[in-house]
């Protein structure tokens, strides 16, 4: 069975934004808090994607999406939300160039995640990459 590999581009934008939103970031949150950095960013969001849903021809009526849609896109939306209060607040007191890195350690959690519980089985080379990034993170994280 042949596997696509659009994924793989949408995810190499993914990096490339994400990156940007580092610098961004760091620059915008100079002289603000960092929770309300985060609300700003929200509603940026927000604006955007109710925009492109809507222009893109995308909307549907949510409230005929199943309990377990509904209960799993939350938590994943309490989980985004904590992620970017932590994220923001890091950047507000440590160089971009050290929190980005930590905070990709989400790769390898991903995996011991995606494992334990979706049941998903990575290869021995597989395995190797994400620990070859967990030692690239501890070896980031420390000083000289």
């Amino acid at each position: 069975m042949a596997t696509s590999t659009g994924w793989f581009y949408w995810t190499i934008l993914s990096a490339v934004f994400a990156a940007l939103t580092a610098i961004f970031a760091k620059i915008g949150i100079q002289g603000v808090d960092s929770d309300m950095a985060t609300l700003i960013r929200t509603a940026v969001i927000i604006v955007v994607l109710s925009v492109f849903v809507t222009y893109t021809g995308k909307w549907s009526n949510p409230f005929e999406l199943s309990p377990k849609t509904w209960l799993f896109l939350g938590l994943s939306g309490l989980a985004t939300g904590a992620s970017w209060v932590c994220y923001f607040r890091a950047l507000k007191i440590g160089d971009a160039s050290k929190v980005a890195p930590v905070d990709k350690l989400s790769l390898v959690l991903v995996a011991v995640f995606a494992f334990t519980f979706l049941g998903e089985r990575l290869s021995v080379r597989e395995w190797s990459g994400i620990s070859l990034v967990a030692g690239g993170v501890l070896l980031l994280s420390f000083k000289r």
